[in-house]
């Protein structure tokens, strides 16, 4: 493969938080492919979140290098820029996130921050605004909003940038069903249009039918990393990091026992396509 198609690489990454013993990042090497859907699993503390916060820039690694687009990462104020420029981050929690005075502010700090004049921030705000339907509140306070509509405004700070990538930690914890499925729709917007995605999630169902690849963190390493049927049938790795194996697999592994379906078949992506398989 050649190295453009790598549009990040992490090389032997450590990192410690202040006053811990134990390493957040533990010498985790990985290639990320461009315009690809990455699901990262694992549990609480697994090195996930320290992980994305390298790749923006927020935290510095220890130890090893950073490549985006085949450059490492400056630790400069320019340098930085650039990063976040073409990496963007939405955090688990907005209020992590959320600090100006109205929504339109909100947005459109991120690209002034990156030299844009008020006339082009004006015009890619009142896009993406538009695009993700949050035109209603565009000029309320951040912080009176609902979860679910401040999630969609931490999306827009990062969108209006236009980042090649786009990091999402958790981006559905503690959503209501009816903005879980618009956060979710705006994913599929996102890959749609070539943006590589990187996703934090413990819903191992929604992983396993939505990414290209998974990646499974423990302990600060990347202990397994693959396509998600790779990943996913992988009990031993599964155990350790106390995850189970999604329903449409784990019901596939045990019709092909029973005889139901053929074994040695690609397994299927999601429930749908198990239906159908069933139904031929």
């Amino acid at each position: 493969m050649k190295r453009e198609d790598w549009i990040i690489e992490a090389e032997n990454l450590c990192y410690t938080y202040e006053g811990n013993e134990e390493k957040a990042l533990n010498g985790v090497d990985l290639k990320i492919r461009r315009g690809r859907k990455i699901a990262f699993l694992g549990g609480n503390g697994s090195g996930k979140s320290t992980f994305f916060l390298c790749l923006n820039g927020i935290r510095k690694p220890d130890q090893g290098r950073i490549l985006i687009d085949g450059e490492p990462v400056k630790y400069t104020r320019k340098g930085l820029l650039e990063v976040r420029r073409k990496v963007g981050i939405v955090f688990q929690e907005p209020d992590d996130q959320l600090f100006s005075a109205s929504v339109y502010q909100e947005i459109s700090f991120g690209i002034l921050n990156l030299g844009a004049d008020e006339k082009t921030a004006e015009r890619e705000v009142n896009r993406v605004i538009e695009e993700l339907g949050i035109t209603p509140f565009r000029d309320r306070p951040a912080h009176a909003l609902s979860g679910g509509q401040k999630k969609l405004v931490a999306i827009a700070d990062i969108l209006v940038m236009h980042p090649e990538v786009m990091i999402l930690d958790e981006p559905t914890a503690a959503l209501d069903p009816k903005h879980t499925r618009i956060v979710q729709k705006i994913i599929d917007r996102l890959t749609e249009r070539g943006i590589t995605v990187l996703m934090a999630t413990h819903d191992m169902d929604y992983a396993y039918s939505w990414a290209d690849e998974i990646v499974l963190m423990h302990e600060g390493k990347v202990l397994r990393s693959g396509t998600p049927a790779e990943v996913c049938s992988d009990t031993e790795a599964l155990e350790k990091t106390n995850l189970e194996m999604p329903s449409v697999l784990r019901l596939y592994h045990i019709m092909t026992e029973k005889g139901i379906l053929p074994a040695g078949d690609r397994p299927p992506e999601n429930m749908k396509e198990l239906e159908r398989r069933l139904s031929e």
